[in-house]
């Protein structure tokens, strides 16, 4: 073992101990390369931190450290002006822009960049010398982080302007509700206090007895003019073409003395008798009433071709009936002619022949057409003065028998009270309003209207009430039957009301074409029973529609 040693060559011993000394050198470098790398590590960590910590963004006035802990969250342009700028300052050679990479130019003798400021990016001249330094793209990173913070500040300065607009804006809408809502406050107080005043009138329209007052003049009246409603009128009741000089008469209203009578609306009792039927059912009187209504209504009408009689007629006297439509409306006002409400009647007397009378038993033949009518207005009384009537001999009938002799006030309360008891077995109160117009007054003077009564002379209302008629003693026995129905019927007590107006009645007015007896003693045959139209008949009317009126209101707060 020695010998072995012994012989072992130099060279191999020398080797040796080089390899041994070279590990041991690289052992020493690899821990020296160690600790380097750590220094190197640590050095360039905190520098990085340090850059970071204090390298301005979007807000310039805080630090980025700042903004971690703000309430705010940092924009992604800010981020990528961050990013750009730290790598900008590592690779001076390089800028990275909208996620694009390429080499910086130089800023020397080019143009000034422009700023994009929808996109923050910095738009280069194409002819610029592509060299620089890290000082220069230092610069450049300092102008576009200067740029974007002035884009910033405007951006600032703008969400304060937009905030500032949307305020004044928000004020001013604020404003406009308020006034809106002010106006709108003003209107349903308006309303309400227009609905309290209406309230009130109506309050007092149903305790005014609108048959005590008087006539005054009142130059907004007609409600229609004549010259309208021609077609319309029978000859009879047209006073001015059948040469009536004068027209004061058409310029008086009613007046009662407790409340204010209301100016009839045709339109507005248009729509209240919508899909209606009003009916009016007696004598000709009624068909005064009558054609009053359907004037002043077409008159209201806005398509007037669209209101017409049902058959085409236009003489309105000998039927039985008539009906005039308002087709937009759905709405009829019709006429049923009956002037005692109860039948006339004939009797085979003892020679063969036959023999009038009036069965006083038996209500009228139309009376199962307008039962179920929803508004039908009744009226009887000129007839009852008529010879046969006021003598009462072998006239009056019940079953077979015929009086001999009756009085007229019981045959006429025989009359009503037949009528009576056929509404109340035949009319539904909860579907029809009920209505009977009272007694109009005649004017005759020097006679009765076949025995030379004339009234051509009267152009003004009686104006003194001592000079008015007695009362008729046929409309006290009309009160009596009315207090005991059973159905509800509104009295129209016209009696007194018509007794001023001697100047209202056709006179010798009557008619355009005389007969050859006529023309010798006009005089003789004059009308102070009807009335001319436009006229009185215009004023039973609006009391008909101040009468609508209050059951609507009372229908409305039951």
């Amino acid at each position: 073992m020695a010998d072995a040693t012994k012989y072992v060559p130099i060279g191999v011993v020398s080797n040796n101990h080089f390899l041994t000394d070279l590990k041991s050198i690289f052992s020493i470098l690899k821990a020296r390369k160690t600790v380097t790398f750590a220094y190197t590590f640590t050095l360039v960590f905190v520098f990085v931190t340090v850059f970071l910590a204090f390298s301005p963004s979007s807000n310039v006035s805080s630090p980025w450290f700042t903004n971690i802990f703000s309430s705010s969250t940092t924009t992604l342009d800010s981020n990528k002006s961050q990013v750009s700028s730290f790598f900008s300052f590592i690779f001076p050679n390089t800028s990275t822009i909208n996620n694009e990479t390429f080499k910086a130019p130089s800023l020397v003798n080019t143009t000034q960049p422009s700023v994009n400021s929808s996109q923050h990016v910095v738009s280069l001249p194409k002819n610029s010398t592509l060299q620089g330094n890290s000082t220069t793209l230092k610069e450049v990173g300092v102008k576009n982080q200067t740029l974007k913070s002035n884009e910033a500040k405007s951006v600032n300065t703008n969400q304060t302007t937009n905030v500032s607009s949307s305020g004044s804006a928000s004020s001013a809408v604020k404003g406009v509700v308020s006034n809106n809502h002010s106006a709108s406050l003003e209107k349903k107080q308006s309303k309400v206090k227009s609905s309290r005043e209406n309230d009130e009138w109506l309050k007092s329209l149903i305790k005014c007895d609108f048959f005590d007052g008087e006539w005054v003049k009142d130059d907004t009246y007609p409600l229609y003019d004549s010259g309208s409603c021609t077609d319309f009128f029978d000859e009879q009741f047209n006073c001015i073409r059948n040469g009536r000089p004068d027209k004061n008469y058409q310029k008086y209203k009613w007046k009662p003395k407790g409340c204010n009578l209301p100016r009839l609306d045709g339109r507005r009792m248009l729509d209240m008798l919508r899909g209606k039927r009003l009916v009016f059912v007696g004598d000709s009187l009624n068909r005064n009433m009558w054609e009053s209504l359907i004037c002043i209504l077409r008159h209201a009408a806005k398509d007037k071709s669209r209101v017409y009689e049902a058959n085409g007629r236009a003489y309105f006297r000998g039927e039985a009936s008539y009906s005039f439509i308002f087709k937009d409306y759905d709405f009829t006002v019709e006429l049923f002619v009956s002037p005692f409400l109860v039948q006339e009647w004939e009797m085979p007397d003892k020679n063969g022949t036959k023999k009038e009378t009036l069965r006083l038993d038996l209500v009228g033949r139309s009376s199962d057409q307008y039962k179920n009518a929803d508004i039908i207005v009744f009226n009887t009384g000129h007839w009852w003065t008529h010879d046969k009537t006021s003598k009462g001999e072998d006239y009056y009938q019940e079953g077979s028998h015929v009086y001999h002799e009756l009085n007229v006030l019981e045959a006429f309360r025989k009359a009503i009270t037949t009528w009576s008891r056929w509404v109340d077995a035949n009319v539904n109160p909860s579907k029809s309003m009920v209505f009977f117009r009272g007694y109009s007054a005649s004017h005759f003077s020097g006679g009765q209207w076949n025995s030379g009564g004339a009234c051509d002379s009267e152009t003004a209302p009686i104006d003194n009430e001592n000079y008015l008629n007695e009362y008729p003693p046929k409309m006290r026995v009309l009160e009596k039957v009315l207090k005991y129905m059973k159905t509800h019927v509104t009295y129209l007590n016209i009696t007194r009301m018509t007794d001023f107006r001697k100047d209202g009645h056709p006179s010798i007015y009557r008619k355009q074409n005389l007969s050859p007896e006529e023309r010798k003693s006009p005089l003789l045959y004059q009308d102070c029973s009807h009335w001319c139209l436009p006229g009185v008949p215009d004023a039973w009317n609006e009391v008909l529609y101040a009468k609508l009126l209050m059951r609507q209101y009372q229908n409305q707060h039951q």
